[in-house]
């Protein structure tokens, strides 16, 4: 069990530090008073989304594309909330 949260928390750290990067050249920003994206991750991964293969920010919202039954899926997430406003089969 300690194994599978470590390899979590890792993989996390490694999308955020990625996501950094790429942020920076994206030009969109969360809003300031946005929940910090490896909460959001996390409260995604423990509803079933996993893995996370995407993330970017798009019209103030969180669009993720991520696995869930073995179904790619793209989400549209609150920044603010971290609900999701939608989730859709991804083609």
């Amino acid at each position: 069990m300690k194994k599978k949260v470590a390899s979590g928390i890792f993989f996390t750290v490694a999308v955020l530090s990625a996501l950094g990067i790429s942020q920076v050249f994206a030009g969109e920003r969360p809003p300031a008073d946005s929940k910090p994206l490896v909460e959001i991750i996390q409260t995604l991964e423990t509803q079933g989304y996993a893995p996370i293969t995407e993330i970017s920010m798009d019209d103030g919202v969180w669009e993720v594309e991520a696995y869930k039954n073995n179904e790619e899926r793209e989400l549209r997430v609150n920044p603010l909330t971290g609900e999701i406003l939608s989730d859709r089969k991804d083609n």
